[in-house]
């Protein structure tokens, strides 16, 4: 689950990009920064809610659907209180998980790719309580492998991953081991596809992400997938195991192909 030079790109290579090992400075992406008075917040999750329904009565309802306020009030938060670019983005959000049946996601349906190991969400949360998404990409091989399967199983994962939120937290921390990575584990389609799903469908739930030990052949990669990327290319951060250790987890904690 790394990313795939697609034969047909015409981006032209830019020279090697220089990787530093310091965090890269970024804006909190926490909807606690846009607060509303509850009554007001109130008020356009209301107003919100009634649009989707004269507008777009058939959209389906219930969890994640035209009337969930909870979903309602997070993409208002994200829109920072537009009523308007939150309708238009929540309709499009749950078209969107109609269409991909997320509903229908569930461990028997992405059994096969997930048993290659390439992508997992770790038992423990990091030091700043968040849930932990994986992947080795090593191990993902986009010219044998269904790039459809993919696209489910990091769709799943993002939902597993969310699942596993503590009260009062907010967004995940995603982790890519890029030790091994070569060549043939490149593609750019579906890392892509990845940062889509979370700007679009999944607005402010991925906090930071961290390139571990990026080799020299991922540098021209980076570069250009870094413009596809949006506002989340501020939020990566390349780093060393040691890093992933020692800053982002205790002793009992650690994944264990982290540890030392």
């Amino acid at each position: 689950m790394a990313l795939r030079l697609c034969q047909n790109l015409r981006h032209p290579l830019v020279p090697p990009l220089k990787f530093s090992m310091k965090a890269t400075r970024t804006s909190k992406l926490c909807v606690q920064n846009c607060m509303l008075d509850p009554k007001e917040s109130r008020k356009l999750v209301l107003e919100v809610k009634e649009k989707l329904q004269k507008e777009f009565h058939s959209l389906p309802v219930g969890n994640n659907g035209r009337d969930d306020e909870d979903m309602i009030l997070w993409f208002l938060k994200d829109r920072k209180f537009s009523v308007e670019d939150a309708v238009a983005k929540l309709t499009k959000a749950i078209k969107w998980r109609q269409e991909f049946k997320v509903s229908e996601l569930s461990e028997e349906s992405v059994t096969n790719v997930a048993q290659t190991g390439k992508a997992y969400v770790h038992d423990f949360l990091d030091v700043n309580d968040r849930p932990v998404l994986i992947v080795e990409a090593s191990k993902h091989f986009p010219a044998m492998q269904d790039p459809a399967e993919d696209e489910k199983l990091c769709v799943f994962m993002i939902e597993k991953a969310l699942h596993k939120l503590p009260t009062g937290k907010e967004d995940i921390l995603g982790i890519f081991d890029l030790r091994g990575f070569g060549t043939d584990n490149a593609d750019l389609k579906f890392l892509t596809f990845m940062f889509d799903v979370f700007y679009y469908y999944y607005p402010k739930r991925l906090g930071q992400v961290l390139f571990v030990e990026a080799p020299f052949v991922f540098k021209p990669i980076w570069q250009l997938a870094r413009p596809l990327l949006k506002s989340y290319a501020s939020l990566v951060r390349f780093c060393s195991v040691e890093t992933v250790r020692k800053e982002y987890f205790t002793e009992r904690t650690v994944p264990a192909s982290f540890r030392g």
